[in-house]
């Protein structure tokens, strides 16, 4: 029988923690794991083979988000594992319930899901005083852009249309009810695919140069878009090269991340842009 009393995660599932705070933590998601490793340091017991940061991270790798090791992660006798409902597999997950382990998931589709999200995951289910990175991102992203921040509705955009790929071979865009594409509306973009019926939509480029975007935004991830691979694919649109962890990521980076998004839009390759060669 479900335990009444047990906290829920982001997908309202109970999650059945210890009688006290976890102290061995295992993170399937690159944010997670910095956040909550600028949180509690010594909370890490191990992560995937994609956590980069922080650099100078030391704890055991378990293989990828989408491939862990399922027995590794089991030998390494956590009190918790983190995970992200778009991130994880749900029978990876299943597999570690099964064995007696807790498993508290994410699921964060805007701004304000991630700070929702982390501020449960981090006091709640880690048991760990509100970090003062959490309050720093929120009073960073409440003067950014259209003016959008925790608790705010973001007003409508004004600023150019803009395509947004993720990949190419085929090419894969932000489509509707995204974290990142909700990122770029708080400032000030306009995306064409905001309201596709999928969130990450195959679009072939000539349909995406039909679209006639005014601005294409290329991150370095997942697909990693440089100078020299991405932009020669919209000729005559300026396309702005930024940091796919600012972009993506929910955790510490959300500090810095208006600045460096707002640095990089505002200095895209090509007409019009000063990073043009």
């Amino acid at each position: 029988m479900a335990d009444p009393t047990a906290p829920h995660d982001d997908l309202d599932l109970p999650v059945r923690l210890g009688p006290r705070p976890p102290r061995r933590v295992v993170s399937l998601v690159p944010s997670l794991t910095e956040a909550v490793a600028a949180t509690a340091p010594g909370l890490l017991v191990g992560a995937t083979d994609w956590c980069s940061h922080p650099a100078d991270l030391s704890v055991t790798r378990i293989g990828g988000t989408k491939n862990p090791d399922v027995p590794g992660i089991l030998a390494l006798a956590p009190d918790l594992v983190l995970a992200n409902e778009e991130e994880n597999r749900r029978p990876d997950l299943n597999a570690l319930r099964a064995a007696g382990v807790p498993v508290w998931v994410t699921d964060i589709r805007t701004l304000d899901d991630a700070f929702r999200s982390l501020d449960r995951l981090l006091t709640r289910a880690c048991g760990l005083p509100r970090p003062a990175w959490l309050d720093e991102a929120e009073a960073a992203w409440s003067g950014a852009g259209t003016g959008a921040g925790s608790g705010d509705s973001p007003a409508e955009p004004d600023g150019p249309r803009t395509v947004v790929p993720i990949w190419r071979r085929p090419w894969m865009v932000l489509g509707r009810d995204t974290f990142a594409g909700d990122l770029l509306r708080r400032l000030g973009l306009r995306l064409v695919h905001a309201d596709h019926p999928e969130r990450y939509p195959a679009v072939p480029l000539p349909e995406l140069l039909a679209c006639r975007p005014e601005l294409v935004v290329l991150p370095d991830e997942p697909y990693r878009f440089t100078a020299e691979d991405g932009p020669e694919a919209f000729p005559g649109t300026p396309a702005a090269l930024v940091s796919g962890r600012h972009l993506t990521w929910y955790g510490p980076s959300l500090v810095t991340a208006p600045a460096v998004l707002r640095q990089a839009l505002h200095h895209p390759f090509g007409p019009g842009g000063t990073g043009a060669s």
